[in-house]
C-alpha cells in the first residue's frame, strides 16, 4: 500500500463503501473534497464489489483506491486488490473461497453448530473460513464472483446475479445499478436491473436494457440477460451504505 512514487504523502488511510466513494467524486468539484480524497495514500474499498468506472473517475483525478476482500469473520479486510497479505491462505474448494490465517475469529458467540459449519480444519489441520462467496484463485490473485447464495435458475441453469451486475455496472448510467432476482412465469425466475434516474443515460431506456442483455449475453450468455430495467428516484441503502437488495427485490417484485 505505499508506492515509491507517493513517498511524499504521509501515511493517511480510510475505509469507504463504493456508494461513498461515488458520493465524494460527485462532489471533487470543490477543491477542499478534492484535496482531503488527494491526501490519502490509499482509501481501501471494501463491503461490494467495485465498479471499474469508478477506480477510472478517481484515478484521473489522483485519487487511489485499493479494493479490499474481507470480512467480519476475518477481521475486516485480508486481501488487497486479489493479493491475500502474507500471514493469509486463500483456496477454492468447490469454487466456494476459503480463507485460513491467525486473524481468523474463534467463531460465533454461543452458537456452535454454526462455528462448525463455517470453520472447517483440512486433513493437514489447518483452519479455514467458508467465506460463502463464489471464485478462484489464479497465480496468488484472488477473484471473487459473488455469493453462492445470490444464485437464480433460469431456465434450469444457474445465473449469478453478482456476476451479471458487474457486467451491468461498466455500462455508462448504470454504474450504481443492482441487479435482483424475481419469478418469471416463463422462466422460474429472471435477473431485473433496477438504477437510479440521477445517473445520466446516453440512451433511452429501453435502449440501455438492449446494450445491457448485450453486454451480459456476450459474457455469460443468452440465459443470463436481464428481462427488465426499472428506474427509481434513489436506490434504498442500508445503514453501511449498501443496497438494500431485500427492499428492492420486494419493490421489484410487486412491480414484476
Amino acid at each position: 500500500l505505499r508506492p515509491a512514487s507517493n513517498a511524499g504523502i504521509p501515511d493517511l488511510y480510510t475505509s469507504l463503501v463504493p456508494a461513498q466513494v461515488a458520493t465524494l467524486l460527485d462532489a471533487a468539484d470543490d477543491t477542499a473534497v478534492r484535496a482531503a480524497l488527494q491526501a490519502y495514500r490509499a482509501i481501501l474499498v471494501g463491503g461490494q464489489a467495485l465498479p471499474e468506472p469508478l477506480r477510472e473517475r478517481a484515478a484521473d483525478l489522483g485519487v487511489r483506491l485499493v479494493r479490499t476482500y474481507g470480512s467480519t469473520e476475518t477481521s475486516g479486510g485480508c486481501v488487497y486488490d486479489g493479493v491475500p497479505l502474507d500471514t493469509v491462505g486463500v483456496r477454492t474448494v468447490d469454487g466456494e473461497l476459503r480463507i485460513a490465517g491467525p486473524m481468523l475469529a474463534e467463531g460465533y458467540l454461543g452458537d456452535g453448530p454454526l462455528t462448525a459449519r463455517t470453520f472447517v480444519r483440512d486433513e493437514h489441520g489447518i483452519r479455514w473460513y467458508r467465506t460463502g462467496d463464489l471464485g478462484l484463485v489464479e497465480d496468488g490473485v484472488v477473484r471473487v464472483h459473488g455469493r453462492a447464495d445470490n444464485v437464480i435458475v433460469s431456465g434450469g441453469i444457474n445465473i449469478s446475479l453478482d456476476r451479471v451486475e458487474r457486467i451491468v455496472r461498466r455500462i455508462a448510467g448504470l454504474h450504481e445499478a443492482v441487479v435482483v432476482g424475481v419469478e418469471d412465469e416463463r422462466w422460474g425466475e429472471a435477473s431485473v436491473i433496477v438504477a437510479a434516474r440521477g445517473e445520466v443515460l446516453r440512451r433511452s431506456e429501453s435502449e440501455q436494457l438492449a446494450h445491457a442483455r448485450d453486454a451480459v449475453e456476450d459474457e455469460l450468455g443468452k440465459h443470463a440477460r436481464p428481462v427488465r430495467l426499472i428506474m427509481v428516484d434513489e436506490i434504498e441503502v442500508l445503514s453501511s451504505g449498501k443496497p438494500d437488495r431485500e427492499a428492492i427485490r420486494r419493490m421489484v417484485a410487486d412491480l414484476h
